[in-house]
């Protein structure tokens, strides 16, 4: 007989209320109980995200549970990131189809893997039949007053972003392969590897969205595009926006597989990169790389925010036309 739903909790979730085998002390009553009993520290604010994944939307119906249970956590992370909250607990809602021990025991090491990372404590959720779905509510700190927020900026603020962009869009055309996707060369497997681990196993930038709080003036975590989000930075600022082409830091790996035209549009369209972009003050430059250094994260100038409102994308000075819509889950071409 297949292990029932409080079984497959004590086996395979109940570990993960002890990131690196010890228990939070702010978590007074985790896991086993009806509901969570949590301690927010004084002076601090509590900021809260959720994020779900879909199988066969989010990621392939093949993907290795490891990935699943890592990139589970990491797109929520990443909002913690964006607002430059320390994260600290969680809730997981899991839908399965079947009881699967080996998913399970995967998807969990994946999930704690980066959670002790991060001293992140799972802290209660639910599990039940249905399509593969994975939910999980993020919770974490900043001290009062210091979130970061996309409604900061102004007006000559340069715009930064965060690693490389469309790394994690090129390794999805990857894992897809010839349904769909792309298949690189023999000389190009390094490369490709490369690009797949990026969409597989994202790095939510958290040291570095702390390092920004009281510096940056705005930010957004990249999930759905660059142009896209970095737009809806600016336009939640009651700005517009110049995006310079020739800036964008693409990785070599991209240029490589898919050259420079295709990486373009990779970096500015492509979703999943779980960067951060931010706006800053350029009176202000001179402390971006002691914060970048405690970031442990490359960041590059890409653009400014302009009084006049909408995106314009210029390469070699001239305007450049792309798509910058982003990603939307209930758009045709989601």
């Amino acid at each position: 007989m297949p292990p029932g739903e409080f079984e497959l909790i004590d086996r395979y979730f109940r570990p993960l209320d002890r990131p690196g085998g010890r228990r939070r002390t702010d978590v007074l009553l985790g896991i086993g109980d009806d509901a969570a009993v949590l301690r927010v520290p004084p002076g601090q604010d509590l900021v809260a995200a959720i994020d779900t994944l879909v199988s066969g939307r989010h990621f392939l119906p093949d993907t290795d549970p490891r990935s699943i249970g890592h990139r589970a956590l990491a797109v929520n992370l990443s909002d913690l990131a964006a607002m430059g909250a320390t994260p600290a607990w969680g809730l997981l809602a899991l839908t399965l189809p079947a009881v699967d021990e080996a998913f399970l025991r995967e998807f969990a090491a994946g999930f704690a893997q980066l959670a002790a990372c991060h001293q992140f404590a799972l802290v209660g959720g639910d599990t039940t039949a249905g399509p593969l779905t994975v939910s999980v509510q993020v919770l974490g700190f900043v001290p009062q007053g210091q979130a970061l927020r996309r409604d900061g900026g102004s007006p000559g603020d340069l715009v930064f972003v965060s690693g490389t962009p469309g790394d994690a869009a090129a390794g999805l055309l990857l894992e897809r392969g010839a349904e769909g996707g792309v298949v690189a060369p023999p000389e190009q497997a390094a490369a490709a590897q490369t690009l797949r681990q990026r969409f597989l196993f994202p790095t939510p930038r958290v040291a570095l969205g702390e390092a920004l709080r009281d510096l940056a003036s705005a930010c957004i975590d990249v999930s759905d595009g660059l142009a896209g989000d970095a737009g809806k930075l600016a336009a939640m600022s009651g700005c517009g926006l110049r995006l310079e082409a020739d800036s964008l830091p693409l990785s070599a790996e991209l240029l490589q597989v898919f050259g420079r035209e295709r990486a373009v549009q990779l970096a500015l369209t492509g979703g999943d990169d779980y960067e951060l972009c931010f706006s800053l003050p350029a009176a202000r430059l001179a402390e971006l790389s002691g914060a970048a250094a405690s970031g442990d994260c490359a960041v590059r100038c890409i653009g400014v925010l302009e009084a006049e409102p909408g995106t314009r994308l210029v390469q070699a000075g001239q305007p450049l036309s792309l798509e910058t819509a982003g990603y939307d889950h209930f758009s045709p071409r989601g």
